[in-house]
């Protein structure tokens, strides 16, 4: 039942062209999932392009500019807090703007999570993404921080609240 039931999101996923892109913001320091996110947005010149969390707005602005993708296609949002947060913050928008599949960019040492919280989060408002990992040196984080995260974003799907890592004092 479950091998059918993924068989069937990922055929629907792979006939559904996204929407739009949102992008997990990262390190500050180095800007490399906005460097790789301008890079693949000029692939989708008509895709509107949501960041969240992730480096100061001009920096951001000038990774694009560099790359020759039109700023106003850009949606900074820094209401974040963590990864949870990227995708409740963010939730209401999509669906007000009718938006009903996404490319999601984010390291792959951090997709396995991603993937986790996008699927409760994202899935509770019938909304389907595709994975887009950018390449990272770590391997992948440990399967403790998705069950952390994945409980987190099942709370906040059933109540409209969560724990924060610094309210359960996670370092």
């Amino acid at each position: 039942m479950l091998l059918s039931l993924w068989g069937y999101k990922e055929i629907r996923n792979n006939l559904i062209q996204p929407q739009a892109i949102l992008v997990l913001g990262g390190s500050t320091r180095k800007l490399e999932r906005e460097k790789f996110t301008a890079g693949f947005a000029r692939k989708y010149p008509n895709l509107p392009i949501l960041i969240s969390g992730g480096s100061p707005n001009g920096a951001t602005k000038q990774v694009f500019v560099k790359a020759g993708v039109d700023v106003k296609r850009l949606y900074l949002d820094h209401e974040a807090v963590d990864t949870v947060s990227n995708f409740t913050t963010l939730v209401d928008d999509l669906e007000r703007r009718g938006i009903r599949s996404i490319y999601l960019i984010t390291s792959k040492y951090h997709m396995g999570r991603a993937k986790v919280i996008g699927e409760i989060i994202l899935g509770s408002r019938g909304i389907n993404f595709k994975a887009v990992p950018v390449p990272s040196r770590k391997q992948s984080e440990p399967v403790a921080t998705s069950i952390r995260d994945g409980a987190r974003a099942l709370l906040w799907v059933t109540t409209g609240y969560t724990v924060t890592k610094k309210s359960l004092k996670i370092k």
